[in-house]
Protein backbone atom coordinates (compact mmCIF):
# COMPACT_ATOMS: atom_id res chain seq x y z
CA UNK A 1 0.00 0.00 0.00
CA UNK A 2 1.36 3.01 -1.35
CA UNK A 3 2.29 5.50 1.68
CA UNK A 4 0.33 9.12 2.21
CA UNK A 5 2.71 11.96 2.16
CA UNK A 6 1.43 15.26 2.66
CA UNK A 7 3.15 18.89 2.42
CA UNK A 8 3.20 20.53 5.68
CA UNK A 9 4.02 24.40 5.89
CA UNK A 10 5.25 26.11 9.90
CA UNK A 11 2.89 28.81 11.09
CA UNK A 12 2.83 31.14 13.59
CA UNK A 13 0.98 29.39 16.82
CA UNK A 14 -1.37 32.18 17.29
CA UNK A 15 -2.95 34.77 15.54
CA UNK A 16 -6.97 34.68 14.20
CA UNK A 17 -5.91 37.20 11.47
CA UNK A 18 -3.29 35.15 10.17
CA UNK A 19 -5.15 32.15 10.13
CA UNK A 20 -7.98 33.53 8.07
CA UNK A 21 -5.18 34.55 5.83
CA UNK A 22 -4.07 30.85 5.33
CA UNK A 23 -7.83 29.93 4.97
CA UNK A 24 -8.11 32.45 2.32
CA UNK A 25 -5.02 31.18 0.32
CA UNK A 26 -7.14 27.62 0.46
CA UNK A 27 -5.15 26.22 3.40
CA UNK A 28 -5.90 25.12 6.94
CA UNK A 29 -4.19 25.27 10.22
CA UNK A 30 -3.47 22.58 12.26
CA UNK A 31 -1.17 21.20 14.87
CA UNK A 32 0.63 18.02 14.90
CA UNK A 33 1.12 16.22 18.52
CA UNK A 34 1.70 13.57 20.33
CA UNK A 35 4.39 10.91 21.64
CA UNK A 36 5.78 13.15 24.46
CA UNK A 37 7.04 15.95 22.00
CA UNK A 38 6.07 19.61 21.81
CA UNK A 39 3.32 20.63 20.04
CA UNK A 40 3.90 22.21 16.52
CA UNK A 41 1.75 24.69 14.96
CA UNK A 42 1.59 24.11 10.99
CA UNK A 43 -0.79 24.37 7.91
CA UNK A 44 -1.72 22.19 4.82
CA UNK A 45 -3.23 22.17 1.89
CA UNK A 46 -7.24 21.86 2.03
CA UNK A 47 -7.50 19.78 -1.14
CA UNK A 48 -4.23 17.72 -0.54
CA UNK A 49 -5.48 16.62 2.78
CA UNK A 50 -8.91 15.58 1.52
CA UNK A 51 -7.53 13.51 -0.86
CA UNK A 52 -5.68 11.50 1.71
CA UNK A 53 -8.89 11.16 3.33
CA UNK A 54 -11.15 9.91 0.56
CA UNK A 55 -8.24 6.84 -0.42
CA UNK A 56 -9.31 3.69 0.32
CA UNK A 57 -8.21 3.83 3.92
CA UNK A 58 -10.21 6.09 4.75
CA UNK A 59 -10.51 8.99 7.47
CA UNK A 60 -8.05 6.73 9.40
CA UNK A 61 -5.28 6.79 7.07
CA UNK A 62 -1.70 6.94 8.45
CA UNK A 63 -0.62 10.29 6.75
CA UNK A 64 3.28 11.29 6.58
CA UNK A 65 3.57 14.74 7.18
CA UNK A 66 6.75 16.21 5.72
CA UNK A 67 7.58 19.39 7.63
CA UNK A 68 11.07 21.15 7.15
CA UNK A 69 11.81 17.95 5.02
CA UNK A 70 11.39 15.63 7.63
CA UNK A 71 8.71 12.89 7.65
CA UNK A 72 6.17 11.95 10.43
CA UNK A 73 3.57 9.27 10.47
CA UNK A 74 0.34 10.73 11.69
CA UNK A 75 -3.59 10.28 12.32
CA UNK A 76 -5.86 12.81 11.94
CA UNK A 77 -7.25 13.00 15.33
CA UNK A 78 -9.85 16.12 14.79
CA UNK A 79 -11.21 17.98 12.32
CA UNK A 80 -12.87 21.41 13.30
CA UNK A 81 -15.94 22.70 10.71
CA UNK A 82 -17.80 25.82 10.96
CA UNK A 83 -21.24 25.32 12.19
CA UNK A 84 -23.02 26.90 9.44
CA UNK A 85 -20.69 26.95 6.31
CA UNK A 86 -19.08 23.86 7.52
CA UNK A 87 -15.74 24.98 5.88
CA UNK A 88 -12.42 23.22 7.50
CA UNK A 89 -11.13 25.64 10.29
CA UNK A 90 -8.68 23.47 11.78
CA UNK A 91 -7.15 20.45 11.72
CA UNK A 92 -5.13 17.98 14.64
CA UNK A 93 -2.55 15.19 13.57
CA UNK A 94 -1.48 12.97 16.09
CA UNK A 95 2.07 11.35 15.91
CA UNK A 96 2.14 7.61 16.07
CA UNK A 97 4.48 4.89 16.22
CA UNK A 98 3.58 2.66 13.94
CA UNK A 99 4.64 -0.62 15.79
CA UNK A 100 2.44 0.50 18.67
CA UNK A 101 -1.47 -0.35 19.20
CA UNK A 102 -3.95 2.85 19.00
CA UNK A 103 -7.09 3.55 19.80
CA UNK A 104 -9.62 5.15 17.10
CA UNK A 105 -13.16 5.12 15.91
CA UNK A 106 -14.00 3.02 13.02
CA UNK A 107 -17.39 3.87 11.06
CA UNK A 108 -19.98 0.91 10.89
CA UNK A 109 -21.34 0.10 7.71
CA UNK A 110 -24.68 -1.65 6.87
CA UNK A 111 -25.26 -3.38 4.37
CA UNK A 112 -27.45 -5.31 2.46
CA UNK A 113 -31.69 -5.26 3.00
CA UNK A 114 -33.50 -6.56 5.62
CA UNK A 115 -36.08 -7.65 3.67
CA UNK A 116 -38.31 -8.64 6.32
CA UNK A 117 -38.22 -5.83 8.21
CA UNK A 118 -39.54 -3.94 5.07
CA UNK A 119 -42.47 -6.14 4.31
CA UNK A 120 -43.33 -5.69 7.96
CA UNK A 121 -42.67 -1.92 7.67
CA UNK A 122 -40.65 -1.58 10.49
CA UNK A 123 -37.86 0.56 11.42
CA UNK A 124 -34.37 -0.29 11.45
CA UNK A 125 -32.10 1.48 14.05
CA UNK A 126 -28.83 1.87 13.69
CA UNK A 127 -27.89 2.90 17.17
CA UNK A 128 -23.99 2.56 17.14
CA UNK A 129 -22.18 4.36 13.82
CA UNK A 130 -18.85 3.63 14.74
CA UNK A 131 -16.85 1.44 17.05
CA UNK A 132 -13.58 1.86 19.48
CA UNK A 133 -10.71 -0.25 18.15
CA UNK A 134 -7.24 -0.72 19.13
CA UNK A 135 -4.73 -1.71 16.26
CA UNK A 136 -0.82 -0.97 14.86
CA UNK A 137 -2.06 1.94 12.42
CA UNK A 138 -1.37 -0.11 9.36
CA UNK A 139 -3.80 -2.47 10.67
CA UNK A 140 -6.88 0.45 11.36
CA UNK A 141 -9.56 -0.78 8.71
CA UNK A 142 -11.75 2.09 6.71
CA UNK A 143 -14.66 0.64 7.94
CA UNK A 144 -16.51 -2.09 9.46
CA UNK A 145 -19.16 -3.74 7.43
CA UNK A 146 -22.50 -5.20 9.08
CA UNK A 147 -25.08 -7.39 6.82
CA UNK A 148 -28.53 -6.58 7.87
CA UNK A 149 -30.28 -9.20 5.49
CA UNK A 150 -31.40 -11.29 8.15
CA UNK A 151 -32.51 -9.10 10.09
CA UNK A 152 -36.12 -9.22 11.72
CA UNK A 153 -38.52 -7.76 13.55
CA UNK A 154 -37.23 -7.55 17.41
CA UNK A 155 -33.82 -8.73 15.38
CA UNK A 156 -30.56 -6.96 17.12
CA UNK A 157 -26.85 -6.75 16.10
CA UNK A 158 -24.72 -6.50 19.10
CA UNK A 159 -20.68 -5.11 19.13
CA UNK A 160 -20.34 -9.52 19.28
CA UNK A 161 -22.15 -10.03 16.07
CA UNK A 162 -19.19 -7.68 14.38
CA UNK A 163 -16.60 -9.87 12.66
CA UNK A 164 -12.95 -7.37 13.15
CA UNK A 165 -10.06 -7.84 11.08
CA UNK A 166 -7.01 -9.65 12.07
CA UNK A 167 -5.13 -7.31 14.51
CA UNK A 168 -7.79 -5.30 15.44
CA UNK A 169 -9.80 -5.28 19.23
CA UNK A 170 -12.24 -3.45 21.01
CA UNK A 171 -13.07 -2.67 24.22
CA UNK A 172 -16.79 -2.11 24.02
CA UNK A 173 -19.28 -4.06 25.82
CA UNK A 174 -19.70 -6.79 24.06
CA UNK A 175 -23.66 -6.99 23.72
CA UNK A 176 -23.68 -3.12 23.14
CA UNK A 177 -26.38 -2.90 20.36
CA UNK A 178 -25.28 -1.79 16.76
CA UNK A 179 -28.86 -2.14 14.89
CA UNK A 180 -32.24 -3.21 16.06
CA UNK A 181 -35.36 -3.68 14.17
CA UNK A 182 -39.26 -2.79 15.55
CA UNK A 183 -42.26 -1.84 14.29
CA UNK A 184 -43.18 1.72 15.11
CA UNK A 185 -45.98 1.60 18.13
CA UNK A 186 -49.22 3.90 16.43
CA UNK A 187 -50.72 5.26 19.61
CA UNK A 188 -54.70 5.48 19.54
CA UNK A 189 -56.17 8.24 21.58
CA UNK A 190 -59.64 7.02 23.46
CA UNK A 191 -62.34 9.17 23.68
CA UNK A 192 -63.25 10.96 27.05
CA UNK A 193 -65.87 10.08 29.01
CA UNK A 194 -68.27 13.03 28.30
CA UNK A 195 -67.50 13.25 24.95
CA UNK A 196 -68.93 10.08 24.25
CA UNK A 197 -72.02 10.79 26.01
CA UNK A 198 -72.20 13.62 24.29
CA UNK A 199 -72.01 11.48 21.07
CA UNK A 200 -74.48 9.33 22.47
CA UNK A 201 -76.94 11.85 22.87
CA UNK A 202 -76.56 13.26 19.27
CA UNK A 203 -77.29 9.85 17.97
CA UNK A 204 -80.16 9.22 20.16
CA UNK A 205 -81.58 12.59 18.71
CA UNK A 206 -82.77 12.03 15.22
CA UNK A 207 -84.12 8.97 15.99
CA UNK A 208 -86.45 10.69 18.68
CA UNK A 209 -87.16 12.91 15.98
CA UNK A 210 -87.93 10.70 13.31
CA UNK A 211 -90.34 8.24 15.68
CA UNK A 212 -92.54 11.50 16.32
CA UNK A 213 -92.89 11.81 13.35
CA UNK A 214 -93.64 8.60 12.09
CA UNK A 215 -96.20 8.70 15.20
CA UNK A 216 -97.72 11.90 13.81
CA UNK A 217 -98.23 10.41 10.61
CA UNK A 218 -99.83 7.68 12.03
CA UNK A 219 -102.54 9.71 13.99
CA UNK A 220 -103.62 11.32 10.14
CA UNK A 221 -104.10 8.38 8.30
Amino acid sequence: MAEIILQATPRPPKGTRAARRLRAEGKVPGVLYGLGQDPVPLAVDWKELRASLVTEQGVNAVIHLELEGERTPTLVKEIQRHKVRRDVLHVDFIRVDLDKPVEVEVPIVLEGVAEAVETARGVLDHVLVALLVTAKPADIPAQLTVDISDLDIGGVIRVEDIELPQGVTTTVDPDEVVVSAYVQAVEVTEPEEGAEAAEGEAAAEPAEGAAEGEAEGGDEG
